[in-house]
């Protein structure tokens, strides 16, 4: 049996309303939803919990769930565990964090109600491969300015560059995530791309960046 042929038997199960066969997927899709986790956790809360217990509780919540996306089966099952998981997230930053969450107006991501991904941890994801002592005597300025710059970009477009440069997922997952047409997507990851790269070119003592 193929792989597809064995994730639809998979799927087929599910819906039937195997519990283990839910437990075999969401299994595999653990260190995806992991990554979005690590990703989107605000600083403070991590200090108070670890990405897995953020899992193991979406976990239940899914179990719960599960006969929300059996009675709506077009969508996709990963995108629907993540949304669940990230649903999860955003209630234990509410819970942990109440009003002292950074800034009220990235909390959530527009079209999806998600834990929007801070421009600090994408500065601290593309910083991560400065290493040279010029470069991390720099570093501190060099993120500033990456912050900002991020910080101006629209919303949506760094949304799509994280959802599919960070979080890896496909054009059609990042459609359905944000409920977008999968060419409108495609084409503002290729815009938020190019405005990155020019942002990161324009960055002296970055790898790749202006000479300062």
């Amino acid at each position: 049996m193929t792989e597809e042929n064995t994730d639809r038997d998979l799927i087929d199960r599910i819906r039937s309303g195997d519990e283990e066969a839910l437990s075999r997927f969401y299994a595999e899709s653990r260190e995806r939803l992991g990554k979005m986790v690590q990703f989107r956790m605000d600083p403070r809360l991590a200090a108070r919990m670890d990405p897995e217990d953020v899992l193991q509780e979406a976990w239940i919540a899914a179990r719960q769930r599960i006969h929300h996306w059996i009675e709506a089966p077009e969508r996709d099952l990963f995108v629907w565990l993540r949304l669940i998981t990230s649903q999860t997230l955003v209630d234990l930053h509410r819970k942990h964090l109440g009003t002292r969450m950074r800034d009220a107006r990235r909390e959530v991501v527009p079209g999806h109600g998600g834990p929007a991904a801070s421009t600090v941890s994408i500065a601290g994801r593309l910083l991560a491969s400065v290493t040279s002592p010029s470069q991390a005597a720099m570093k501190a300025e060099i993120s500033r300015r990456l912050e900002k710059a991020l910080d101006a970009m629209d919303p949506i477009d760094r949304e799509v560059l994280v959802l599919r440069h960070f979080e890896e997922l496909s054009n059609n997952e990042v459609a359905e995530v944000l409920g977008m047409k999968k060419t409108a997507t495609s084409n503002r990851y290729v815009r938020a791309l190019g405005r990155l790269r020019g942002i990161l070119e324009s960055m002296p003592g970055f790898p790749g960046g202006t000479e300062s």
